[in-house]
């Protein structure tokens, strides 16, 4: 059966469309065409009910040189504009052809449920990536120096990550016990008092739209460090943000990642109780109770720059927050490096300390033992 898919062309010349982060419009590369995405509503439905009379001509599934373990996951599709094939695993919801650089949307990935309610635009395109991945490298020491050749870069990938944003009003109140000391002598003897306290600690919180991840193939940590994001850029989901760029459907359901949320909402209140206890010599916690209400989840697509870095035969993947630049991801340690910079340094040190005992000996024999 044919896939149905969506293909945002030009209507000027028949080009692939794509989302500019820097206008914020979706414009073809070939006639300088722009339209807003709000523009291209009427356009979506129009695409939607073409792509149901397509056959032989639209992306189509094709899995019959395959063997059933090799499809296990894997749709294959063919590009209408080239002929080419592209392969894709069940959560892909939209992809450029590696041949001809067109850009499809899966349109199933975004029925029912799996229909997001938010999209937040890209606003950093692809150069501006690659300029804040030089800027991680830059004074960084002790990075084998042949990492920093951009001809390691495997990869650059624009993505709109599926996350669950999660909202609710937190209650809640924390017994500890806590002790105050005080040391004093007489002379003769030494003494210390203990005074030992019951501190009770409440509060009430609001959080608005925790993200957590829901894509199995995204490193949790990873994408925890991209935050924040601000949501009040983002819009009410059109698939034309999606031109240009991947995207993947959720594969973690909100039933699970909400477990992520609440221990999130629980150490946030947590930290910022025991705060509230600083002054005391030692503070132990005896109970916790913690009450959420008016719980509320949305599902949004976020855009993500990945960049993978091949190196040494170990991929290294960096990402981006495609709307404010923050880079993240861990740099490999040159040894060699290490040990060149431990033993300058170290050798510096004990030159200096050296020096210092020398100086001293020469103080306190006031300058008469020379």
């Amino acid at each position: 059966m044919p896939q149905q898919l969506l293909e945002y062309r030009c209507p000027a010349c028949g080009a692939s469309l794509q989302f500019d982060s820097g206008s914020q419009q979706v414009v073809c590369p070939y006639c300088d065409s722009s339209f807003s995405p709000q523009s291209l509503i009427d356009y979506d439905s129009f695409l939607k009910e073409d792509a149901k009379n397509e056959t032989s001509d639209s992306w189509s599934k094709d899995t019959d040189r395959w063997e059933k373990d090799e499809v296990s996951g894997l749709n294959i599709y063919t590009c209408a504009a080239c002929g080419g094939e592209v392969l894709g695993d069940d959560t892909l919801a939209s992809a450029r052809c590696p041949f001809c650089d067109n850009t499809v949307i899966m349109k199933r990935q975004f029925t029912g449920d799996w229909k997001p309610d938010l999209v937040l635009p890209f606003k950093l395109d692809r150069k501006a990536a690659q300029e804040a991945f030089r800027k991680h490298l830059f004074g960084k020491k002790l990075l084998p120096k042949e990492f920093r050749s951009e001809s390691n870069i495997e990869e650059i990938k624009g993505l709109y990550v599926p996350f669950w944003l999660f909202s609710t009003d937190v209650s809640a109140s924390v017994r500890y016990n806590g002790s105050k000391s005080r040391a004093w002598t007489d002379g003769a003897y030494d003494y210390v008092e203990t005074s030992r306290y019951a501190l009770l600690r409440a509060a009430d919180a609001r959080f608005n739209r925790l993200p957590v991840d829901g894509s199995e193939k995204m490193d949790d940590a990873l994408m925890d460090s991209l935050e924040p994001f601000n949501f009040g850029e983002a819009v009410d989901f059109q698939t034309a943000y999606l031109s240009g760029y991947f995207s993947d459907r959720y594969d973690v359901e909100a039933d699970i990642s909400v477990e992520r949320a609440k221990a999130r909402f629980r150490k946030t209140v947590s930290d910022r109780l025991v705060q509230t206890t600083a002054g005391f010599s030692s503070v132990a916690m005896q109970s916790t109770t913690l009450s959420e209400r008016n719980n509320f989840r949305e599902y949004a697509l976020l855009p993500v720059w990945l960049l993978h870095v091949r190196w040494n035969g170990k991929l290294y993947t960096f990402a981006m927050n495609g709307q404010t630049g923050k880079l993240v991801g861990d740099l490999p340690l040159s040894k060699k490096q290490y040990w060149k910079y431990w033993l300058l340094y170290g050798g510096l040190f004990a030159l200096l300390l050296g020096g210092a005992v020398v100086l001293g000996h020469f103080l306190g024999c006031g300058g008469g033992c020379l």
